[in-house]
């Protein structure tokens, strides 16, 4: 160590204890040669200046040394990584003892990698240690579930960088390793595409991350977007069996990591496609649906081109799902990886305009799969609704995502602006749009769900990224009227309160408005996002094509059959607005039925109405 307190050691990992910035993933752990002892390097504020912290962790509390001229129990005001200057305070903590900002950094120990809160006062920095020994008694038999370090959530409330940063190889290898290993695993019928979890999370623990991602990928074309999207916490990880105590395994943020390394290790292969079968499938929409049974379907040697009436490709996942959560580089690498298996795209492609389902079978496609998705906006139909700035979710997160009004001025694409929102419903896409309106600048963004918290529809993980960037819940809340200025802006919102009564069709308790109780909550934007209906574009130039009463197209089979012959479909254009991996387990039913369909050479084609399906 030099005389002012400088540590001129190398940066390095292991050694028992390795700690890293969770925003640029460096190490932050140092040598000091001097004592031969492994620091932890911190770049903190103090008042008006700033310098370099050395904290030596140990069982005694730990030491420190600082450039800085600071006493021995000083606090700092802000603490900073020495690599790219991201603040590592834990905005949602403050040391107990003396009042200072804790700092949040991933520890990667040889027995149990993990994120890490602690004080940087000396006498409070025990907890870097891997194994402090007055918690030896008290650790549990088994590690409870690791979580994905994240961005501080004052900080990536302002910004549209990706939340999570997904597990490195510790943490990955530290999660797979709490897999029981299920001699009948019930997360596989958990997840809708029947991926084998249970394989390819061993495969994980032993370090075989590439396996992994090929275990998965015979039956999940799109990992990198699952692991970031599906809600998981419903679906398999809902039945795993550590979930009863410790939290199930984190079978998302695996699947998640596994896609990312083979991406970013340049190690993506092609598997085996069978020899060409001569048949043509065209599929309408671009969206998960149809991106799943085009891979499906193109391995099986057939040959298939993708319509999708946007200028981009991907549906939803390019016009729906924000950047902080599903970074656009990503859709496009899955979607690279479809062309490189031999997928045709077409985008600006307009079935229902500018042509119509005659026109694909004559031009040669022997089957036909509508995968268009729900995009038609659906308002409340209350007083007020035409005035300006009561927008629908699809316009604004489109807005937003796919013409990349986050961006403005350099992509010229105006978004709609308030200071005080108010955001309708309680799915997945009202907080995409609530997130969303934080970092378009609005100062204060209040979600408006009928029923409570319990009863949200919404991902887990979303609601609490929302609660944890400072979004604001009413529950048991639901409008009956827009109140406009004189200029007819809208400025307030007049709302009733719910009970909940008996359940409805959903399952969940019916709200009830509480009469003679409405109260007025100010609001300069409105965000609708209770839901989306089919677009009647596609039915234009589909006739005889029977729909349901909600208007979706109905189906006589679980694998999507309509009433056309040769025709399928699948996602939300059948059962509405649902998620990402139920529109893929729906095409890959399609998928294997057109196969078998085109294969036997069939030409009957049965529609039993009393078997509908949708």
């Amino acid at each position: 160590m030099t005389q002012n307190g400088q540590h001129d050691g190398a940066f390095v990992t292991g050694a028992g204890l390795a700690a890293y910035c969770p925003n640029c993933r460096k190490a932050l752990t140092m040598l000091d040669p001097s004592r031969q002892e492994v620091v932890v390097h911190l770049r903190v504020r103090c008042g008006e200046e700033s310098g370099d912290l050395f904290l030596a962790p140990s069982a005694e509390g730990g030491r420190r040394t600082s450039t800085l001229d600071i006493c021995e129990h000083d606090t700092v005001d802000a603490v900073f990584c020495p690599h790219c200057g991201a603040s590592l305070v834990d905005g949602q903590r403050r040391c107990a003892a003396c009042g200072g900002p804790m700092a949040r950094v991933l520890v990667a120990g040889v027995k149990q990698p993990r994120l890490s809160s602690f004080c940087v006062t000396a006498g409070n920095v025990n907890a870097l240690t891997e194994k402090p020994p007055e918690a030896e008694t008290q650790r549990p038999a088994r590690e409870s579930r690791h979580r994905m370090p994240e961005q501080d959530a004052v900080l990536r409330a302002r910004n549209f960088s990706e939340v999570t940063y997904g597990f490195d190889r510790e943490l990955a290898m530290a999660e797979a390793a709490r897999c029981l290993a299920c001699k009948k695993p019930k997360c596989i019928e958990g997840c809708p595409v029947n991926v084998d979890i249970p394989a390819f999370v061993a495969q994980v623990k032993a370090g075989d991350f590439l396996g992994a991602a090929h275990t998965i990928k015979q039956r999940n074309a799109l990992p990198a977007i699952c692991g970031r999207v599906c809600p998981q916490d419903q679906q398999c990880e809902e039945a795993c069996v550590l979930g009863k105590k410790e939290g199930p395994v984190a079978i998302g943020a695996l699947e998640r990591f596994v896609a990312d390394f083979e991406r970013g290790t340049d190690a993506v292969t092609l598997p085996e496609r069978a020899a060409r079968t001569g048949h043509r499938i065209a599929v309408v929409g671009s969206g998960p649906a149809g991106l799943t049974l085009a891979a499906d379907l193109v391995l099986l040697g057939h040959a298939v081109t993708v319509f999708e009436a946007l200028h981009k490709l991907g549906g939803v996942l390019a016009y729906g799902i924000p950047e902080f959560r599903l970074p656009k580089d990503v859709v496009e690498a899955e979607i690279a990886y479809l062309r490189r298996l031999g997928v045709k795209f077409e985008v600006d492609a307009v079935v229902g305009r500018l042509f119509d389902l005659g026109d694909l079978f004559t031009e040669g496609y022997d089957a036909v799969y509508l995968a268009t998705g729900a995009g038609l906006p659906i308002f409340l139909g209350i007083p007020g609704e035409n005035l300006c700035n009561v927008v629908s979710a699809n316009e604004y997160l489109t807005r937003v995502n796919l013409m990349k009004a986050y961006l403005f001025p350099d992509y010229d694409t105006p978004a709609p602006k308030g200071t005080r929102v108010a955001v309708l419903g309680g799915g997945n896409v009202a907080m995409d749009c609530a997130r969303t309106a934080l970092r378009m600048g609005s100062r204060e963004v209040t979600v408006v769900y009928r029923r409570t918290r319990d009863e949200m529809p919404a991902r887990t993980e979303e609601i609490v990224h929302a609660e944890q960037e400072g979004v604001r819940f009413r529950y048991l809340t639901s409008p009956v009227r827009y109140i406009g200025d004189e200029q007819g802006w809208v400025r307030q919102l007049e709302c009733v309160p719910m009970k909940l009564g008996q359940p409805d069709a959903s399952g969940r308790p019916r709200p009830i408005p509480v009469s003679g109780a409405s109260y007025l909550l100010d609001a300069d934007l409105v965000l609708v996002a209770i839901g989306a209906g089919p677009n009647p574009t596609l039915f234009a130039g589909c006739e005889g094509l029977e729909r349901s009463e909600r208007g979706y197209i109905r189906t006589f089979s679980d694998a999507g059959r309509t009433s056309l012959p040769r025709v399928w479909a699948g996602g939300d254009i059948v059962t509405g607005s649902a998620t990402v991996i139920l529109a893929m387990g729906a095409a890959r039913l399609a998928a294997a039925d057109i196969h078998a369909y085109l294969s036997d050479g069939a030409t009957d084609w049965p529609v039993p109405a009393a078997t509908a399906v949708a």
